[in-house]
């Protein structure tokens, strides 16, 4: 099955490095994704992965929603991987949530940047190759080791964390 599995990449804080003149956080200005050194240090099989486009979630509009739904539309693989930011990750979900037909689609984020160490990325992302394998079809949400249904996931911005 992991041949059948196509990651989409859309940006947030999984894929953000340091920037040494602002000290700040941007995205690879190559436009490289962290994605694959994620699954190299996991020492996950080759999956296709594919790079939508690079942006905080917080500035995701209609349009970008619009192209990952054709994404994950037009994907010959049923089992969909989206990295996404956190912030409006849940939106994101729910617009999804009835429109990927027999798809089994995970999105993953990371409340720090994989860059920086430490961070969640790594986690989200075994739960996420896991989920996608064993659910059944529909949307999902994978974060801090939960699972959750589009319409339940919700981000604690008091606690940094997906809860219940």
């Amino acid at each position: 099955m992991i041949d059948k599995i196509a990651i989409f990449i859309t940006g947030g804080t999984m894929d953000k490095v340091h920037d040494t003149k602002t000290e700040g956080l941007i995205f690879d200005p190559n436009g490289k994704s962290r994605v694959p050194a994620i699954l190299r240090q996991g020492r996950s099989r080759a999956v296709r992965q594919e790079i939508l486009f690079q942006i905080d979630s917080l500035n995701m509009s209609s349009v970008h929603r619009d192209k990952i739904h054709q994404a994950v539309i037009d994907a010959p693989e049923d089992y969909i991987i989206i990295t996404h930011g956190t912030g409006t990750m849940e939106l994101t979900a729910q617009y999804l949530d009835g429109k990927v037909g027999e798809k089994t689609v995970i999105l993953t984020g990371a409340m720090r940047p994989q860059s920086l160490g430490r961070s969640d990325a790594g986690f989200n992302m075994g739960g996420a190759m896991i989920a996608v394998q064993t659910l059944p079809p529909g949307v999902y949400g994978i974060m801090n080791g939960h699972i959750f249904k589009a319409r339940d996931l919700r981000k604690n911005t008091e606690t940094g964390r997906f809860d219940n």
